[in-house]
């Protein structure tokens, strides 16, 4: 299943490429009408190729990679229009502050920003039309329980993925009959197999015919990016979390975190005494807010912040965030909607208590708490916190004991699949964020 997903994924992004260079094509076949030549078409080849390196990204930022964007037009529509936005602005930027290239496009860049607009919106209808009404990847689920029930609603509610939910089968020999007859391409196994020594030589009697098989644990989190916590018990950690494979990657992301925070930390120190007087202004106090969390190995720390609340704001105590928070100053409410507030857990980063990627260090108060209701929740633990996250990217901000098992379930995506390459997409599509209202 997440060999299709990727594949699909890759195929949208490839098809993007293809089209920017399409629509650069036509931009210099129509901007110069009549002077067309292939001397001409290189001449903007370059220059135009780094300058849709940064419209990609933009793209990746926006989330137009995921494909769940593609089916929900009211998400997808503005997104695109506004990726779009950024697109032919930095165009702009970059051929007039930049230019080093010999050709300054005025009409010729918003012509191809133009013909590019009209060509993804034609791609992506097809694509998504081909995923989710033809070359369907036909799934089934063995197990009629209340694990089968969730995990159909959940590949239900997501056509776009372009798979095709046959049925859900009993462990009889009947099913198995309708299996074959089906062409089923993917089995999702919804019980354990350990207790069920029938049915694991029922399934062993399958292979010939070439199935995919897969736990619904797997599937779950294929399907939805977390790891649900109902399905999994302390086996599915010791097979799934190879923590001394981490280790070269944990002293290169240390690196990158240094290198990273000391250059926002630079860009950014010039904003801090501009703030600190607007939070002084309206409400006498601190300027930072220093708030003991929990990181690594359980080990407390102070997190800091500027200061968005009134000093008074947990005088009876730690209490959850709510939404339209009565506590939070005027400044506050810009700072934190801009993600301001932040800016000085860089300091926390260069001492080495959290990274720029990981699970959101919780308050000790909330950990507890927690650590009775969640099953698993301490294995966050095992990992740095970070100041951003997957959970974050994925989830709005945790408000309930019900939010928090929810980003935990991505956390412990994250916790299992870290990477690289999946930090710097965390990093990009953290930039989203400004641009996103508080939910």
């Amino acid at each position: 299943m997440s060999n299709t997903l990727n594949f699909r994924k890759i195929l949208l992004f490839f098809g993007d490429i293809s089209l920017l260079y399409a629509s650069l094509f036509l931009t210099v076949f129509f901007g110069f009408w009549g002077q067309f030549s292939q001397e001409l078409f290189q001449a903007h080849l370059f220059p135009f190729s780094i300058l849709y390196f940064f419209w990609i990204t933009i793209f990746y930022i926006f989330g137009l990679y995921e494909l769940n964007q593609i089916k929900t037009k009211l998400k997808f529509y503005p997104r695109l229009f506004g990726a779009i936005s950024i697109c032919l602005t930095i165009g702009i930027i970059f051929f007039y502050l930049i230019p080093w290239f010999g050709i300054t496009p005025k009409t010729n860049l918003v012509l191809n920003i133009l013909i590019f607009g009209i060509l993804i919106l034609i791609w992506r209808k097809l694509f998504y039309s081909l995923f989710s009404s033809h070359l369907l990847t036909k799934i089934a689920i063995i197990g009629d329980n209340q694990t089968a029930q969730e995990l159909a609603k959940e590949i239900n509610t997501r056509p776009y993925l372009g798979y095709k939910l046959i049925g859900i089968f009993a462990t009889n020999e009947r099913s198995f009959s309708e299996i074959q007859k089906q062409k089923i391409d993917t089995l999702i196994i919804a019980e354990n197999l350990q207790s069920n020594p029938k049915l694991l030589s029922n399934l062993y009697q399958c292979l010939p015919l070439q199935l995919n098989f897969i736990s619904s644990a797997q599937a779950y989190e294929t399907i939805t990016h977390k790891i649900p916590v109902s399905l999994i018990s302390q086996t599915w950690f010791l097979q799934n979390l190879k923590e001394g494979e981490k280790i070269f990657y944990n002293k290169i992301k240390a690196v990158l975190d240094f290198i990273l925070t000391s250059i926002l930390l630079i860009l950014t120190l010039p904003l801090w005494p501009f703030i600190a007087i607007a939070i002084k202004l309206e409400n006498k106090g601190p300027v930072f807010y220093h708030q003991q969390r929990i990181g690594k190995n359980k080990k407390p720390f102070f997190l800091i912040k500027f200061r968005s609340m009134r000093t008074d704001a947990e005088k009876n105590g730690a209490v959850w965030a709510k939404k339209q928070d009565p506590r939070i100053t005027k400044t506050g409410k810009f700072i934190r909607k801009t993600h301001i507030d932040e800016l000085p857990q860089m300091l926390n980063i260069l001492k080495g208590e959290i990274s720029l990627v990981g699970p959101r260090p919780e308050r000790p108060e909330f950990v507890e708490q927690l650590e009775k209701e969640i099953p698993h929740y301490h294995i966050r633990h095992i990992i740095k916190p970070g100041f951003t996250g997957w959970a974050q990217i994925k989830f709005r901000y945790g408000r309930s004991i019900m939010d928090s098992q929810e980003k935990f379930q991505y956390d412990l995506y994250y916790i299992k699949n870290r990477s690289l390459l999946i930090d710097i997409g965390i990093l990009l599509r953290t930039f989203k964020l400004f641009f996103k209202k508080e939910q």
